[in-house]
């Protein structure tokens, strides 16, 4: 019973540590839901889970030597959200001016939240990877279980938030050039952190 408790404890304290910075895209997507109608609930919490799960399976993958996406080139997966960011953000400047101050989605459905999700946990990867190669089946089911109370646990806490006056006040009034210049940092971020440019130049 002792190592169940000390599997999960590890499990959610990984889940926390490499998913930290998934409440901010979290938050920013329920106010964009919120504002725009896009992209759905449903879509996010999917989308969510779509992402976590191609995460988890790659390292999965990984632990087992076979190496799908090079750890080098991984880094690249965060022209993903900066990419989102750019199209909104210009989508932005081209409405200024219109009636309504409603931020232009970044993320309009399932596949590109999904994508989102993806890419900001890329670095999830190099994480996950020599755990599950080092733990043993019964635990790695165990860690998923917990993975998977996991992203409800952000999800929620992301709606709470992204329904808190304070916040969605900000947001209803400078929404359409935050949630892009957020999206762009993150994506910015992911790529100079893996060191991919240094690579391709």
């Amino acid at each position: 019973m002792a190592e169940l408790w000390a599997t999960v404890g590890t499990a959610a304290g990984m889940f926390a540590g490499t998913n930290i910075d998934d409440i901010i895209i979290l938050t920013v997507l329920f106010l964009s839901a919120r504002a725009a109608g896009r992209p759905r609930t449903w879509h996010i919490w999917a989308g969510q889970y779509a992402g976590i799960a191609i995460l988890v399976a790659l390292s999965a993958v990984a632990a087992l030597g076979l190496t799908v996406v090079p750890d080098q080139w991984v880094g690249l997966l965060g022209l993903v959200p900066f990419g989102l960011g750019v199209r909104s953000l210009i989508a932005a400047v081209r409405a200024r001016g219109d009636e309504g101050d409603e931020p232009p989605p970044v993320a309009t459905g399932l596949v590109s939240v999904a994508g989102v999700t993806l890419a900001n946990g890329a670095d999830n990867i190099s994480v996950y990877t020599p755990v599950f190669r080092t733990i043993g089946a019964a635990a790695t089911v165990i860690t998923v279980v917990v993975f998977t109370a996991g992203v409800a646990l952000w999800c929620l806490a992301a709606a709470w938030l992204g329904s808190h006056k304070k916040v969605v006040e900000i947001v209803e009034r400078y929404g359409r050039w935050i949630v892009p210049v957020v999206f762009m940092l993150i994506g910015a971020v992911i790529v100079a952190e893996s060191g991919v440019l240094g690579r391709l130049l």
